[in-house]
């Protein structure tokens, strides 16, 4: 009874609601962002985005719309600069992830008036989350179901064999800029939940506790969705009776939920499976 009783207040309708959706699209992305090696690539979207928070509030504009641009700006030219070969892959992703992150703190410093609190980009507040941030987490879980649907056969074949892709006609080049697109804006709009420092944790920790069981592509993307929803709603639980962020707290909870996980495959399976 006491668990219905928490419906009654809005934020926590808003929280429970950005939850379900951030399960979903993080889900989904989450589940191309593993399948392709590159957790390493959207850490450093995700930490080049607090650059534009940082010009957001210092040009007067909603921050998150910020983040938005410079994601998608960073997303785009690490790809480029990856399949063009300039600099090596590591060394791109470490330019770009120091740069935004610069530009964020000297932006938020030289903006005029009270300093904001970063708390809630850095480590998340789910709490907080307006009715506008949930319809743009419907519009954007609706884009990337939409996306994953229509076009599920090209984005396998590009996700494990790119060559192949090629030879079956497949505009390899154009799904991987919209995917990476995809990616920045799944982060983005995951940071109001869960961060700056910890949202890489929702799009690969689902993933990788759903791969111990299965290697199905498909599979992968459901079992992460339900997973995801499970932590985020235990750790909202969590969160509110202990009053700690609750970022934070979906993030152990994940953590502890795949260290289960992976005492259950070692001892009724004896191994594991492998994405690839």
């Amino acid at each position: 009874m006491e668990f219905l009783e928490l419906f009654k207040y809005g934020f926590i309708q808003n929280a429970f609601l950005a939850a379900f959706f951030m399960s979903v699209s993080c889900g989904i992305v989450g589940t191309y962002i593993v399948s392709r090696r590159m957790v390493f690539i959207s850490g450093g979207i995700t930490h080049a985005s607090f650059g534009g928070v940082g010009i957001g509030y210092f040009v007067g504009f909603p921050p998150l719309v910020g983040a938005a641009v410079f994601a998608i700006i960073a997303a785009i030219t690490t790809e480029n600069l990856t399949r063009r070969k300039i600099l090596r892959n590591d060394s791109i992703i470490a330019i770009i992830w120091s740069l935004g992150m610069a530009l964020g703190i000297i932006f938020i410093y030289l903006t005029p008036g009270y300093a904001p609190n970063l708390m809630s980009f850095l480590f998340g507040s789910i709490i907080t989350v307006t009715k506008t941030d949930l319809w743009f987490m419907v519009l954007l879980t609706i884009t990337v179901s939409a996306f994953f649907i229509i076009m599920y056969k090209p984005i396998l074949y590009i996700s494990f064999d790119e060559q192949f892709a090629r030879t079956r006609g497949i505009p390899v080049m154009l799904l991987n800029y919209l995917l990476i697109t995809l990616v920045a804006l799944t982060i983005v709009l995951s940071i109001r939940i869960a961060g700056i420092i910890l949202v890489l944790s929702v799009l690969t920790i689902p993933q990788n506790i759903a791969n111990l069981f299965t290697n199905r592509f498909s599979h992968i993307i459901i079992g992460s969705i339900i997973l995801g929803f499970v932590a985020s709603v235990l750790g909202l639980l969590i969160a509110y009776w202990l009053d700690i962020p609750s970022g934070a707290t979906i993030i152990f909870c994940l953590v502890v939920m795949y260290i289960a996980a992976r005492l259950v495959k070692v001892l009724t399976f004896g191994k594991t499976n492998r994405i690839d």
